[in-house]
Formats: structure tokens, C-alpha cells, sequence
């Protein structure tokens, strides 16, 4: 028995060496396996699906066995995300329901081998840190221990997967701020680079023309000022940092100084 384990796009396979040279030399039609594939990953679309192709080289014979998606996987497709931050610290890319967590912790519990639902929940929670997504206005990293505290308790008990639609408007609303005040730092943290950089060669031009007759000299003596003052023009002020209520009642106005911090660094 010879088996293949490939990572495709669901319901998508398309020819490739992997698995070509693999069942190529036993005289398989290559086709006739990426149609079974497809078959059986169709309600995957749009995510990666690992799947382990099973060949009998005496009788020809193909299983195919899909698992389902990696947990970061199903986030991206839960989230409508591309791709993950790549920022984390700095930049956070969605706001994800306790429920939506749920969701996909009940879909990978039996292959997460998790004890029980509010692990599986954890787990979940663990990969949204590494993503850059915030959970019910929290960061990820501080969900777990909420969750331990009590947080989410009922909703977990009850297995809920849907979010009410005021709960979803509230969590869209608020993370439209954190979105904002991201762009805002990074706007300031660009301009407070170009302003360096303008410095920097402002002294460069100013040190090669120590040499030049005393009119010129004035001239360039003014460069590095002039650089600079032009430059902060462009910087950003900082925007305010305000408490934001978060829903039933919690205080996020920490989670805005971290961001700032994280900016900072």
C-alpha cells in the first residue's frame, strides 16, 4: 500500500509533481485521482484540506481521506482573511466572536484531542494570538484567562455558534477604532523615520561642505534645520488614547496603551 499525503485547495486540485511521480510509474491515471480528490474536498473550498491518497499497486485501487482544515485555516474562512497579521504586537486584523471560536472548536475537537469543549475553545483562542485577531475586544493572549475566570461560561456550556447580529455590529464598531488608531500610529511611526532620514542626510550635506566659501557654507548650515522642520511637518500627532467600554461592561482602555507601546518598539 503506498500512501500520499498532500496539502490542497478544496474542491481545486490541480496536476503537480507530488503526485505524478508518485503514481505515475504504477500506470494510475493521474486525472482520475485529482477528480476523486476533488469529490471528496468539495465542501472545503477556499481552504487548504489535507488529504492522504491510499494507492493498492496489485489491484489499482484509490482511497481518499480527507482530514479537515488546519484550525488557522478555518479562522482565515471564518474571518474572511487572506492571510494572517504577520504583525501581532502591532496589528490586529479582526475581532472574532466567542461564538465564531466556538464554531470552529466544535468543528476540530475530535482532532485537537482536547478533554472537552472549553479546551478546544483555548486552543482556538491560541492560534488567534499568532494570527493577530482579537477575541470579544481582547486580545487573544489574555482570553484564556478570562475563560478561566469564568468569561464566556454560558455560552460555552450551551455550545452557541451564532452570534447575535447587536453583538456583531458592537464587536465591527469597535474594532473600526482599533483599526483607526492602528493607522494612525503607523502613519506617525513613518513619519518620525522620514524625518530621521531626513536629518541624517541634511548632516551628511552639511559635514561635505564645511570647505565652501562662507555664502555657501551659510546656505548649507541652514539645510539640516530646514530638513528637519520640513519633515516633522508631515508627522502625525499622536491620537488620544481613550478608554473604550467593551461589551458587558469590561474596560479595554489598556489594550489601546499596549497597542501604543507595541507601536513604540
Amino acid at each position: 500500500m503506498i500512501q500520499i499525503k498532500l496539502l490542497v485547495d478544496g474542491g481545486a486540485m490541480q496536476p503537480g509533481p507530488a503526485l505524478a511521480q508518485k503514481v505515475g510509474p504504477l500506470g494510475l491515471n493521474v486525472g482520475q485521482i485529482i477528480q476523486q480528490v476533488n469529490d471528496a474536498t468539495k465542501n472545503f473550498k477556499g481552504l487548504k484540506v489535507p488529504v492522504e491518497i491510499s494507492v493498492e499497486p496489485s489491484t489499482k485501487k484509490i482511497e481518499v481521506s480527507v482530514s479537515s482544515p488546519s484550525v488557522s485555516e478555518l479562522l482565515k474562512k471564518e474571518l474572511g482573511l487572506d492571510k494572517g497579521s504577520g504583525l501581532q504586537k502591532k496589528q490586529k486584523i479582526a475581532n472574532a466572536s466567542i461564538e465564531q471560536i466556538i464554531s470552529i472548536a466544535k468543528t476540530k475537537q475530535n482532532d485537537l484531542l482536547c478533554k472537552d469543549l472549553k479546551s478546544s475553545v483555548k486552543t482556538i483562542i491560541g492560534t488567534c494570538v499568532s494570527l493577530g485577531v482579537l477575541v470579544e475586544n481582547h486580545p487573544a493572549s489574555e482570553v484564556g484567562q478570562l475563560i478561566d475566570k469564568g468569561s464566556f461560561a454560558e455560552e460555552i456550556k450551551k455550545g452557541s455558534t451564532e452570534t447575535p447580529s447587536e453583538k456583531r455590529k458592537s464587536l465591527d464598531e469597535y474594532f473600526s477604532k482599533i483599526k483607526k488608531q492602528q493607522e494612525d500610529l503607523a502613519k506617525q511611526e513613518q513619519a518620525a523615520k522620514e524625518a530621521a532620514e531626513a536629518a541624517a542626510l541634511a548632516a551628511k550635506g552639511g559635514a561635505a561642505t564645511t570647505t565652501a566659501p562662507a555664502k555657501e557654507g551659510e546656505a548649507a548650515a541652514k539645510t539640516p534645520a530646514t530638513a528637519i522642520a520640513s519633515a516633522s511637518k508631515t508627522a502625525v500627532p499622536a491620537p488620544e488614547l481613550k478608554k473604550e467600554e467593551n461589551q458587558g461592561g469590561m474596560k479595554n482602555g489598556k489594550f489601546f496603551n499596549k497597542l501604543a507601546q507595541a507601536w513604540s518598539s
